[in-house]
């Protein structure tokens, strides 16, 4: 019985594997150019920076495991360096999931310091199950606290952590030479946000992250959004104005006696029905205004 046990387990595995595979057999990597230098690499998962040149490749985010090959490939037509740094802008899986087959090939992984915590230790969340702690081989070996400089390529590219914004370890990219800044996922252009509660996100910290971002920025900036396609200034106004706006709506409409199904979600993303269209739709964007908002005012 016990052999035949351990038989059903592999045979699920195997098939739950295949799956993952074919999950992402269809996925074309597309290259966007910015600079000469700088480039925006969109497949499935967030959207990866490439820094090019002399020294190396600066890459920022990896996505899931299983696009490696084709991240390498795609990375391969644009430079013939190796890539030196991969950065993480925050632990999720589909900007972090690239991060072993990269280190296997030499590439140095940095994040901020709650990043490389979080990808070391099993993560719960309530009601949501665990994700399992990443292969030690995806541990960034440089971890930073506030804000870490890499000199490569001739700029000095400022790394700036943001505090519980997405999550609670997000950094911004900022290359202020070619006047690009990477936002990864405090960012979603046309869309709303995904703001990860459990894991230190907070609607105040997205909104005190943007609000940085806006005075690092001029309108000439390319931003490399962690979803979406390239955006300026104004884009990022929009998304702002956006957040405060329903945001605002939210609060004014709950007390201590309202429940989240007593909320009208077409009322209150009234004017942004078309953001809805990624993976944070209308119902869960107001779910997290108000879990935020109720859980604030318990305290």
């Amino acid at each position: 019985m016990t052999q035949i046990k351990a038989l059903a387990i592999f045979v699920l595995f195997f098939i739950y594997s295949n799956l993952l595979a074919q999950r992402f057999d269809d996925v074309v990597m597309k290259t966007h150019q910015i600079t000469d230098q700088i480039y925006m690499l969109e497949g499935a998962g967030g959207n990866i920076g490439i820094f090019t040149g002399k020294d190396g490749v600066l890459m920022i985010d990896g996505q899931f495991s299983e696009l490696s090959l084709k991240i390498k490939e795609a990375i391969n037509t644009i430079s013939d360096h190796p890539i030196k740094y991969l950065v993480n802008t925050h632990w999720h899986g589909d900007h972090t999931g690239g991060n072993a087959n990269f280190a296997k090939d030499g590439t140095t992984i940095i994040a901020q310091h709650r990043v490389r915590k979080r990808l070391t230790m099993d993560q719960i969340r309530p009601y949501a199950g665990t994700t399992p702690a990443a292969d030690s081989l995806a541990w960034p070996t440089i971890s930073f606290g506030e804000d870490l400089e890499i000199h490569i390529n001739d700029e000095s590219v400022q790394l700036l952590h943001v505090h519980n914004a997405h999550t609670d370890g997000d950094s911004f990219v900022f290359f202020p030479l070619s006047n690009v800044l990477h936002m990864g996922d405090c960012f979603f252009r046309d869309r709303f946000p995904y703001i990860d509660l459990d894991m230190g996100g907070t609607v105040d910290g997205a909104i005190a992250a943007i609000e940085a971002a806006m005075m690092i920025i001029d309108e000439d900036t390319v931003i490399i959004p962690g979803h979406g396609s390239l955006a300026n200034k104004e884009d990022l106004r929009r998304y702002l104005a956006m957040i405060n706006t329903i945001n605002d709506r939210v609060k004014n409409v709950t007390d201590d006696a309202t429940k989240l199904e007593d909320l009208d979600v077409e009322s209150l993303t009234e004017g942004y029905k078309d953001w809805g269209g990624g993976f944070i739709n209308g119902e869960k964007w107001i779910r997290t205004l108000f879990t935020d908002f109720t859980r604030n005012q318990s305290k």
